[in-house]
């Protein structure tokens, strides 16, 4: 586990995890459309396992927090504007979703509340 003080190894971890989540995004844009319904479904649950998957990986929120930093930058360029005009993301109510319920899912992931440690006592007092 990753745990502790930042060395390098942690940060190289983070920097792979965010480049993990900007491979996901770019993967999710194309799929969720490409395969509506089942594509969003895919996408999202991507982006789900990325985030939960980094955080268990990490020991902490951080690694979900950097996984779900490159899936965001990733949507976010590509959903600007090209010069000609075109986009990457249709209308519909499916790059809605993916969008929105991708960031949903990338907080709640993140941001899980962390599981006792094996072999600690809990931190609530018994009666």
């Amino acid at each position: 586990m990753l745990t502790g003080t930042l060395t390098g190894g942690k940060l190289a971890a983070h920097l792979g995890l965010a480049v993990l989540g900007f491979l996901v995004g770019v993967a999710g844009s194309l799929v969720q459309a490409g395969w509506f319904p089942g594509g969003l479904l895919l996408a999202l649950l991507g982006v789900a396992g990325l985030c939960y998957g980094g955080a268990v990986a990490s020991g902490g929120r951080s690694g979900g927090a950097a996984g779900g930093a490159g899936w965001l930058i990733a949507v976010l360029l590509l959903s600007l504007n090209r010069p000609e005009g075109d986009f990457l993301f249709g209308a519909g109510i499916g790059s809605y979703v993916f969008l929105l319920g991708g960031m949903v899912v990338a907080v709640i992931c993140a941001t899980l509340a962390k599981k006792p440690q094996p072999g600690r006592r809990a931190d609530r007092l018994d009666g």
